[in-house]
């Protein structure tokens, strides 16, 4: 009789045992398959880097000669698009990306901020020098359409973009974007990788 408490006992502890060892793994599945999480985790919209490398823009710097954004590789870019004709909305951006790169602490000069100015007009030097820092590059307009997707009823110059360091376009942020949201898209990145 004795012997049969102690054999019961010892597959009750067996069991107990099986149960604490096998409990991440039933945790793991009953969320994964059963309670399914929803939505995604990043605000930007991520593109399929493969289907956006940068192309040959004939991007030129402000002087005129030749430019391209493969002189920033090896770097995060933040990327806006407009014309010379810098009103509130591009203005808004372009201190977002001043602002967003600044919160960024240590990590914030694995980035770069690109103002890509889609015509030949001349900028303002207010504008120049209140976002000093920025990379002005010119490129043909008809290039950029080609090449940056947008969301329905927008332009490219209603987004904020991001380049990866290894040269892809890979997110693209709605209109009217959350810098707060966008800031914490940018400090995963950044976490997450190791390049750049």
């Amino acid at each position: 009789m004795e012997q049969i408490k102690q054999q019961s006992k010892g597959r009750w502890k067996l069991l107990l045992v099986i149960l604490v060892c096998a409990a991440p793994m039933i945790a793991s599945y009953l969320t994964y398959y059963v309670i399914k999480p929803q939505g995604r985790t990043n605000y930007g919209e991520l593109l399929d880097p493969r289907a956006y490398p940068i192309p040959a823009l004939g991007s030129t710097g402000l002087d005129g000669n030749p430019l391209g954004l493969d002189a920033y590789k090896g770097k995060w870019i933040m990327l806006q698009v407009n014309d010379a004709d810098c009103q509130k909305p591009c203005q808004k951006k372009l201190y977002e990306m001043r602002q967003l790169r600044l919160t960024q602490g240590k990590e914030m000069e694995r980035i770069e901020r690109v103002w890509l100015i889609s015509d030949d007009k001349p900028l303002e030097t207010t504008i120049m020098r209140e976002y000093d820092g920025t990379r002005l590059l010119r490129a043909k307009p008809e290039m950029l359409k080609a090449w940056l997707p947008v969301e329905p009823g927008t332009i490219a110059a209603d987004h904020l973009y991001l380049i990866d360091p290894l040269g892809n376009l890979m997110m693209r942020f709605p209109k009217d974007a959350d810098p707060n949201k966008i800031k914490k898209d940018l400090s995963k990145l950044l976490k997450a990788s190791r390049i750049g």
